[in-house]
């Protein structure tokens, strides 16, 4: 009995090192996701980045193995009894409850089909999303798309600067990440309702907000302009914004986290198009052959 109960002991150990472990990695994806340093992340949460960095690496408060325990004895999920707002209708849980058996095919499968059921203006959106990281060309490319096709060219981060009455950098320091989304998705409401048709770029970081991604892909035909690690560098280096990379020795490790953490919401578009060593004109006529015929 004594050694079974220390055997039992050392599982549960194991498996709240397992645990926090991926607790960290998730932290470390969703920051990375969001182009945020562990520097921005600890000016804005107030959480110090020694702590974030022990989160980062599995070492995190044992406060949540503890929560994790009293859920666990009541079979709950974690999720149940930490999220914001109310509790979830019944039939979300039911929902999750199938969705978790689902494999990664048979879930994209099922998001293609509720986009087509509950947002049935996407296949007919005359309007152009434009998505990917800075110095993918998303601007050069979007304002001759447009131009090309006759269309208004929409610079979704010009409409949040407009309706902040400050510019982007300002936004980030004075209101925080969390107020930039809020802005992001209210002013990305207002170009559906005010273009019905029309090329729109957006910033880098919209696809790691689910609600308001889910919003851009049912409502506009997306396209992903991607481009390797260098080529973005360099652009981006040649447009003299190294933002959120300022500072960071590490800045082409950074670089490449972005892009692996945010492949899978950027693949999520409805056509992609590689920019990289290619010139604008080449390019432009991709693109423009991506572009919905009406």
């Amino acid at each position: 009995m004594r050694r079974g109960t220390l055997q039992d002991q050392a599982d549960r150990e194991r498996d709240d090192e397992r645990y926090l472990a991926l607790l960290g990695d998730r932290v470390r994806s969703a920051r990375s996701r969001r182009g945020m340093t562990r520097k921005i992340l600890s000016g804005q949460s107030g959480v110090s980045e020694r702590y974030l960095a022990q989160l980062e690496s599995g070492r995190g408060n044992v406060s949540i193995i503890l929560l994790r325990q009293i859920a666990g004895a009541m079979n709950l999920a974690l999720s149940e009894l930490v999220q914001d707002g109310p509790d979830r209708p019944v039939e979300m849980a039911l929902i999750l409850e199938q969705l978790a058996d689902l494999s990664g095919d048979e879930l994209a499968d099922l998001h293609s089909h509720l986009r087509q059921r509950y947002a049935p203006e996407t296949g007919n959106s005359g309007r152009i999303a434009l998505i990917g990281l800075r110095g993918a060309g998303k601007s050069t490319l979007g304002r001759a798309l447009a131009k090309r096709l006759e269309l208004p060219f929409v610079q979704l981060n010009k409409e949040i600067e407009e309706a902040a009455g400050m510019g982007q950098d300002e936004i980030f320091d004075l209101l925080g990440q969390a107020a930039f989304r809020r802005l992001e998705r209210q002013c990305l409401e207002q170009v559906i309702e005010n273009h019905a048709r029309a090329v729109i770029e957006t910033g880098g970081g919209l696809v790691a907000e689910a609600g308001t991604y889910e919003r851009l892909l049912s409502s506009c035909h997306t396209i992903w302009l991607q481009a390797s690690p260098e080529e973005h560098m360099a652009r981006v280096a040649a447009q003299g914004d190294q933002r959120p990379m300022a500072g960071n020795r590490e800045a082409m490790d950074d670089l490449r986290r972005i892009l692996m953490d945010r492949e899978g919401l950027y693949r999520k578009a409805d056509a992609t198009l590689d920019t990289s060593g290619r010139t604008t004109g080449a390019c432009l006529d991709d693109l423009a052959a991506m572009a919905p015929k009406y």
